[in-house]
C-alpha cells in the first residue's frame, strides 16, 4: 500500500495541459543541456544564472515526476527518461518555432497596409500631416484613405473595410470604441459682401436657425453638431458633400456657411471669408479616433493613433 501511495504522489495531478506540460523556456533549457552537456553552459547560452537554471530543471522534474538530469563535477548528463523527454521537447520547440513564424507572417501582412476612414474635415486638414509623420516610422506601410461623413466612417469600420477611423460628430457610433484626439470649433462665415459681415452685434441662435445656410449633408459630423446647437434642424440653402465644396460656395457669395475653424484659416487671413460672431450657440466639438468595439488598434493603426496625440491638435487620454 505504501509503494502505491508513493507512485501516486510522484504522478502529476490531472488538470489543464498548461499545468501538466513544462513551458517553452524549460524545454529550451533541457535541449541546451543535452546539446552542451553542461547546465552552466546552457544557462549562459540562454542568458540566465546557473542557480536559476538548476531551479527550473528541478521544477520540471517535479512537474513530470521523473528525474531528467544527473549532475556531477564532470558536467550534466541526461537520464534515460531525460533523453526521451528531450526528443519530445525538440518536437514541441520546433512546432513553437513554426507557430512563431506563422504569427510573424500575419503581423507582416497586417503591417504592410493601413486602411483609414475619416470624416471630411479631419481627412482634409489633419490627416495629411499625421500620415507624413507615420511614413517616417513605417516607410514600408501602404496607406489608403477613404474620406466621407461620420456615418460612412462607422459603416466602413463595422464592415471591415477600414482599420482605423476618425469622426467629428457628437456621439460615438454604435459598435465602436473611441478616443478624443483633438478639439475643434465650428464658426459662421460669409463672403465680405454679405450683410452679416457688417453687423455690430453677434448673431443670435434664433437668427442663425431661421436663416438658410450652405450646409454639409445629413450624416456629417458638422451637420450633427450644428443641428444639436440650434435645438433642431438647420435650414439648408444648399447641401454639399464636402467641406471644400461648402467653402467654395461661401467664397463665391452663395450664402453664409458653418465650417470648422481648421478649414477656413487661409480664407479668413486673405479676407475671402469673414467670421461672423454668434452668441448663445455651442459650436465646440470633439474629434475622435474610432475602431470596432473590443478590437484595440494594433500595428500601423496603433502608431497612427499615437501620432495624433503627439500633434498640437491632439488632447486625448488613453483609449476607453
Amino acid at each position: 500500500m505504501s509503494e502505491r501511495r508513493g507512485q501516486d504522489e510522484a504522478r502529476p495531478a490531472a488538470g489543464s495541459l498548461a499545468h501538466r506540460v513544462p513551458d517553452l523556456g524549460a524545454l529550451e533549457l533541457l535541449l541546451a543541456v543535452a546539446r552542451l552537456g553542461s547546465l552552466g553552459g546552457a544557462a549562459r547560452e540562454l542568458g540566465i544564472t546557473q542557480p536559476a537554471a538548476s531551479s527550473r530543471i528541478r521544477s520540471m522534474e517535479r512537474q513530470l515526476g521523473v528525474a531528467l538530469v544527473d549532475r556531477s563535477p564532470r558536467g550534466s548528463r541526461l537520464t534515460d527518461a531525460g533523453a526521451l523527454v528531450t526528443d519530445w521537447a525538440r518536437r514541441v520547440v520546433e512546432a513553437a518555432e513554426a507557430f512563431d513564424a506563422g504569427a510573424q507572417a500575419l503581423r507582416d501582412r497586417r503591417d504592410s497596409r493601413l486602411r483609414v476612414a475619416a470624416s471630411m474635415t479631419i481627412a482634409e486638414y489633419l490627416l495629411p500631416g499625421w500620415l507624413i509623420a507615420l511614413r517616417g516610422h513605417r516607410p514600408d506601410t501602404a496607406v489608403s484613405l477613404l474620406a466621407g461623413n461620420s456615418a460612412g466612417v462607422a459603416e466602413r469600420l463595422l464592415s471591415d473595410e477600414a482599420d482605423l477611423g476618425f469622426v467629428e460628430g457628437l456621439n460615438v457610433p454604435t459598435g465602436l470604441d473611441s478616443a478624443v484626439i483633438a478639439h475643434d470649433r465650428l464658426i459662421v462665415v460669409a463672403a465680405p459682401t454679405h450683410p452679416w459681415t457688417r453687423r455690430r452685434r453677434p448673431l443670435s441662435a434664433r437668427e442663425l436657425g431661421e436663416t438658410p445656410l450652405i450646409l454639409r449633408e445629413k450624416g456629417s459630423g458638422t451637420r450633427q453638431v450644428l443641428d444639436a446647437a440650434l435645438g433642431g434642424l438647420a435650414r439648408p440653402l444648399i447641401e454639399l458633400s464636402s467641406t471644400t465644396a461648402v467653402k467654395a460656395a461661401a467664397v463665391r457669395g452663395a450664402g453664409p456657411a458653418v465650417l470648422s475653424e481648421l478649414a477656413v484659416g487661409d480664407e479668413l487671413a486673405m479676407r475671402r471669408l469673414v467670421r461672423v460672431p454668434v452668441q448663445g450657440v455651442a459650436l465646440a466639438r470633439e474629434l475622435r479616433a474610432v475602431w470596432p468595439t473590443g478590437q484595440r488598434p494594433a500595428g500601423p493603426a496603433r502608431d497612427l493613433l499615437s501620432l495624433t496625440r503627439m500633434s498640437p491638435a491632439g488632447t486625448s487620454g488613453p483609449p476607453r
